[in-house]
């Protein structure tokens, strides 16, 4: 994110990456290349360095701040993206020394964040993770911070600058909350109607670029956006699947994770992934030709964790066993549930394994038959149509109303507790 009084310029980068010896800092080159790519920059060259800890001054070492310096001159740079989360401190000190702007990885996924935002909501969030984050670095980069406001009308109290724009900075993110707020319950209210008409949610999480979106688009039949690129989706998708006559889902596509995702981005994107908390099932979509599987498929099971979804049931989709020669196939747990499917979104193999899963998991929860009442116990059909476990009606010559049920399990339950009537037992 860059500094509202520095005049914008290029998008030439030198991109800085330090090997830390410390596992829980340590970042990955070829992924930050892809960020970079995915931000629209020109990459001008890649300096590395190997440190046992990050310098507190610098982060890397004074040397080679000033090598950096002597870069960014020669390839006429715009600006020194680093592949590392910096202090605001460290920022300062090295846009002092360089001369140039510098951005760390938490402010560039934040950048991309911005531009692949397309939904009001989805904007409000991003300003939200934006301004918090610029709230801790409102020192750097400015002039005039030390000066007072004074002169005819502004006597008073005193406000230096930098008072002033934090003061502005949190009447803006109490304003971004309450609209928030006002989304976050129309998104609820949503989810409500989906829950009192018993369809269920299935929701796709995974890294990003591992082909969550492309699954999206085959199973709902869709064109959502897909595009190689990291973040290619940050805007939630739903969409009403029919996966057989008797078997309907709601599918969710959510914003891809990544590798230390920014505290402040699951934090405002918290609404959005709600989809994914409340979900009855999660498809972790998983691009098993990637060298960093298991990497991956751990840094978004820290993310499930973060938002509560860590203890709703999953299936492992491991994706592009085109690329692997791996044929599609489906392994189970030792309860007999399945517990991963291989398959091919982009040629399709394996598809099918995963639509009869869906199917035979979601017709399990649903209890069907037709049931024969008399016209004396009208009260007890319109029971059953306010719950919508009425599927067809007809009236027979005795004047009995043959009602064809399909009901999930824990409305019957609730139903013949409610009512004391046997329901299941009267189903033929």
């Amino acid at each position: 994110m860059l500094d509202q009084e520095r005049a914008e310029g290029g998008n030439r980068a030198i991109l800085v990456h330090m090997d830390i010896y410390d596992e829980a800092h340590r970042e990955n080159l070829s992924e930050f290349k892809e960020l970079v790519l995915s931000s629209g920059a020109e990459i001008m060259t890649i300096t590395t360095t190997s440190r046992q800890k990050a310098d507190p001054r610098y982060f890397i070492g004074s040397g080679k701040a000033k090598e950096i310096a002597e870069l960014v001159k020669v390839h006429e740079a715009d600006l020194v993206l680093f592949n590392h989360q910096l202090a605001a401190s460290q920022e300062r000190n090295l846009e002092r020394l360089i001369e140039c702007r510098v951005l760390d990885r938490t402010g560039l996924i934040l950048d991309i964040f911005a531009q692949r935002a397309r939904s009001f909501e989805g904007k409000l969030q991003v300003e939200l993770a934006q301004l918090k984050h610029l709230s801790t670095r409102l020192v750097r980069g400015w002039t005039h911070l030390e000066r007072q406001k004074g002169g005819i009308g502004l006597r008073g109290p005193g406000e230096t600058q930098l008072e002033t724009d934090r003061r502005l900075l949190n009447v803006r993110i109490k304003q971004i909350n309450k609209r928030l707020e006002k989304v976050k319950k129309q998104r609820e209210q949503g989810r409500q109607s989906r829950q009192k008409a018993e369809i269920a949610t299935v929701s796709l999480v995974g890294y990003t670029n591992a082909g969550k979106s492309s699954l999206f688009n085959v199973l709902s039949e869709d064109e959502v956006y897909v595009q190689d690129q990291l973040f290619a989706t940050l805007d939630p998708t739903l969409r009403r699947v029919d996966l057989a006559r008797d078997v309907s889902v709601i599918l969710a596509d959510t914003v891809g994770f990544i590798r230390h995702l920014p505290h402040d981005l699951v934090n405002a994107f918290r609404s959005t992934l709600q989809e994914t908390a409340e979900a009855q099932l999660l498809l972790h979509v998983i691009d098993s030709a990637d060298e960093n599987r298991d990497a991956n498929i751990e840094e978004v099971d820290k993310v499930l964790a973060q938002i509560g979804a860590d203890k709703i049931p999953c299936i492992h989709i491991m994706n592009k066993v085109d690329l692997t020669g791996v044929q599609p196939r489906m392994d189970y747990a030792d309860d007999g549930s399945v517990k991963r499917i291989w398959l091919s979104v982009e040629s399709g193999k394996g598809i099918e394994l995963l639509r009869q899963t869906l199917i035979d998991l979601f017709r399990e929860q649903m209890v069907e038959g037709v049931l024969s009442l008399p016209p004396a116990d009208a009260r007890l059909r319109a029971k059953l149509f306010e719950i919508g476990a009425i599927r067809n009606e007809q009236i027979d010559e005795d004047g009995r109303f043959l009602l064809q049920i399909s009901i999930s399990r824990r409305d019957l339950d609730q139903f013949e507790s409610h009512e004391q009537f046997p329901l299941e037992s009267m189903l033929s």
